[in-house]
C-alpha cells in the first residue's frame, strides 16, 4: 500500500506546541489510528520506516516528538554517546504527568482526524514502549504494543520517579483480568532498529508479524 509520509501537525500541549509526524495511506478511505512512540532519539529514520511499514498495513500512524519541550521541533538525536546522553538527560528531567499529556493530545488528534476510523492503538519502543504502555490505560485505546520498553519494571521514568519491579505489572495485569500477550525475546535491546549492530532482521520480521496479527484483531472492528 503507497502512504504519504511527508506530513506534519504541531498541536497544543499544556508544556508548549508538540510535533507530530505523519504517516497514512495514500488511498481514499478511513483506517484505525496508532500513536507510535520514539525511543529516545525522537524521530529519526529507523522510526520512520518503522512508521512507514505500519503504515502500509492500512493504519494513519502519527509520531510525537516526545522532547518538544526541550528541543527545537525537527530535532532528531543521534545515534552517538553525545545524542545517547542527551536523550538518557531528557528522559529522566522531563515529569510524568507532562509525558501523559502529550499522550492525550496525540490521541485526542487522531481521534478526531478525517482518515481515522476512531480505533486506536499505542504503539512504542525502548521509551516509547514504556510510553505506549501508559498511553494504553486511555479508554479510548483499543490494544497497546510495547516493545523493549525501557523504566517499566524499575519506576525509574520522569523526573524523581524510582522503585517497583516488572513483575508488579505483570501481577496487576493478571489481577484486573486484563487481555494480553507477554514475550520475552532472547536478543539485545533495540533488536528492532534497522541501523547498527544490534539490529536482529529475523526478530524484526517476527516482532512484525506478531504485532500485525495482534492490531488486526483489535483494531479491524467497527468503530
Amino acid at each position: 500500500m503507497i502512504i504519504h509520509s511527508d506530513e506534519t501537525a504541531d498541536i497544543p500541549t499544556p508544556s508548549g506546541l508538540m510535533r507530530l509526524h505523519i504517516f497514512r495511506p495514500a488511498t481514499e478511505g478511513r483506517f484505525p489510528g496508532i500513536v507510535l512512540f520514539s525511543e529516545i532519539y525522537q524521530v529519526t529514520a529507523p522510526i520512520r520506516r518503522l512508521a512507514v511499514m505500519m503504515a502500509g498495513q492500512g493504519y494513519v500512524v502519527c509520531v510525537p516528538e516526545v522532547y518538544h519541550e526541550y528541543e527545537a521541533a525537527g530535532t532528531v538525536l543521534a545515534y552517538d554517546r553525545p545524542g545517547t546522553d542527551r536523550g538518557n538527560f531528557l528522559k529522566y528531567e522531563k515529569p510524568l504527568a507532562s509525558y501523559d499529556h502529550d499522550a492525550r493530545a496525540a490521541l485526542d488528534w487522531l481521534a478526531a482526524s478525517p482518515h481515522c476510523t476512531g480505533a486506536l492503538a499505542t504503539m512504542g519502543v525502548c521509551l516509547g514502549g514504556h510510553l505506549a504502555f501508559r498511553a494504553a490505560f486511555d479508554a479510548r485505546v483499543r490494544a497497546g504494543v510495547c516493545f523493549y520498553a525501557t523504566d517499566i519494571h524499575s519506576r525509574t521514568l520522569g523526573h524523581g520517579q524510582q522503585v517497583a519491579g516488572r513483575q508488579m505489572i505483570r501481577e496487576a495485569l493478571e489481577n484486573a483480568g486484563s487481555r494480553y500477550e507477554w514475550h520475552e525475546f532472547n536478543a539485545q535491546h533495540a533488536f528492532l532498529r534497522d541501523e547498527g549492530h544490534r539490529f536482529d532482521p529475523d526478530l524484526f520480521v517476527l516482532g512484525m508479524e506478531m504485532t500485525r496479527r495482534f492490531l488486526e484483531r483489535a483494531l479491524h472492528i467497527s468503530a
